[in-house]
């Protein structure tokens, strides 16, 4: 299960350099339901996701890159190249009234698009559970939380021509 909040970022981190990057590639073979492939720097990946928006069964496969280069002209839509940074959270903050069990490793995932997405920029945290994931507290370079806008759905991007309405909303 992959259970995730989504947000939209008022700026770049000005330490971004200093944090691991993954290349990521991804294209969509089928959007309902989500069956992606996936480079991210050298691991390819077959991906089914399930629906839902905070929460949904992910399953990832490995491939070869043989076979995800074969995969990739059958893929409809946009191919999504992005550069993705990690950001551990060493202290994250939750809502007054909630304690986690334990301390939790959580890590922001910031995804910056390259074209035809630039300039998207999305950061993504992944939960143990429900609950977490509802307490959360997100910190202050944050913006909007997106999480249940379907709009920002990586498989729905991969549809989309025109990204103004969704870059002027999240602003």
């Amino acid at each position: 299960m992959e259970i995730e909040r989504k947000f939209t970022i008022k700026e770049l981190p000005v330490d971004l350099d200093s944090h691991t990057c993954l290349l990521i590639e991804q294209a969509y073979l089928n959007t309902d339901p989500v069956i992606r492939i996936r480079r991210q720097d050298d691991d390819y990946y077959l991906t089914y996701k399930g629906k839902g928006l905070m929460a949904r069964e992910e399953y990832n496969l490995p491939l070869t890159r043989e076979a995800y280069e074969h995969l990739l002209p059958k893929a409809d839509g946009n191919i999504i190249t992005k550069k993705r940074y990690l950001f551990p959270i060493s202290e994250p903050s939750f809502r007054k009234g909630y304690q986690p069990e334990s301390t939790p490793s959580l890590t922001i995932e910031l995804d910056v698009f390259e074209a035809p997405f630039a300039p998207l920029i999305i950061a993504e945290v992944e939960f143990p559970d429900e609950e977490m994931a509802d307490a959360f507290l997100p910190p202050d370079w944050f913006l909007a939380d997106v999480t249940l806008d379907k709009r920002y759905h990586n498989s729905n991007l991969s549809r989309m021509q025109d990204l103004s309405s969704l870059l002027l909303s999240s602003s």
